[in-house]
Formats: structure tokens, sequence, C-alpha cells
């Protein structure tokens, strides 16, 4: 009975041990975004914005550019000009920001999760649409433009986003 337990147990442990995880052995893998962002600046035929000055803690964790018809998820050609960023706030909260100029309304429908209209917001004299997702949790702010439509998303509430989306800068 003894070995039984042992053939169990043994395992067990190191299947265990094997897939526990605890963050400081999986880091948060921080991006270089300013290399991008100059190359989408140059090549994108809309004003990027990207943000300026935030506080310290925030860290890039994700950031492409991808100009229309090259390829983009699973491979298949991008359907618009997309400037896409993505930051960890000091509170390991995601926030992104999406911007892109062809075919906007699946844009916005994709990065707010589907999300209804919920009001607007005011930024930096600009009106904002408000998102939120169909369970609550995840809010948008939508920002259209001439030439492009930009995305801010997070499951923050609305103050937070409008607090990164003051920090927005087309660098002109």
């Amino acid at each position: 009975m003894i070995r039984s337990l042992a053939l169990i147990l043994i395992p067990l442990v190191v299947i265990t041990i094997i897939f526990t995880n605890t963050p400081a052995e999986h880091p948060v893998k921080e991006v270089d975004w300013k290399p991008v962002l100059a190359k989408a600046r140059e090549e994108a035929p809309f004003e990027v914005l990207a943000p300026e000055n935030l506080p310290n803690g925030w860290r890039a964790t994700r950031v492409n550019w991808v100009p229309q018809g090259k390829p983009y998820l699973n491979g298949e050609a991008s359907p618009r000009n997309l400037w896409q960023i993505g930051f960890l706030t000091p509170d390991d909260a995601f926030i992104d920001l999406n911007q892109g100029d062809v075919s906007p309304q699946e844009m916005v429908d994709q990065q707010s999760r589907d999300g209804t209209a919920d009001g607007s917001s005011v930024v930096g004299g600009k009106t904002w649409q408000r998102l939120i997702s169909p369970d609550g949790r995840s809010r948008s702010l939508v920002l259209t433009n001439p030439n492009s439509t930009v995305v801010v998303t997070a499951d923050l509430p609305y103050e937070a986003l409008e607090a990164y989306a003051s920090t927005l800068s087309s660098g002109a």
C-alpha cells in the first residue's frame, strides 16, 4: 500500500513543482516602443498618438505598427494601417491604445469587446465616446478623427482612461 501511495504522490509532487508559477519566475517582458513609434509616425497617413510623460512605474509590454496590407494576425493582411501600444500601470492593470484608419467600427467593436455606448468624456478639449463591455468589466474611450480612430481600453474606471488619454500626443 505504501508503494502504491508513493507511485501516486511522487508524480503529483513533480507535476505541482513544474506547473506552479510565481510572478518572480515569469517577469513582465518590457518592450522598447520608441523606435516602433518613430517608424509609425514616419509611415502612417495619420497623426500617430502616443503617451508622453507617463508617471514612473508604467511599463510598455506591447507595441505594433502594421501598414495596411502587411501580414498581421495569423499572417493575414491588415485591413488598416494600425498602431498599437499597451502598458501595464504600476498596479499591473493593462491599458491598450489602438489607432487605425480603415473600417473603424470593426476595430472599435473588437477592441471594446463589443462595447455599448455609455456617455462621453471630454479630454483635452476633444469629446471621446465611452463604451462599456457587455460584462461591465472593460471600458473604452473612442476618439474619431477625420483620418483615424483611436480606442483606449482597460479594465479600469473611465477616470483612469481619461488620465491616460490626456497624455496622448502626436509629437507635432
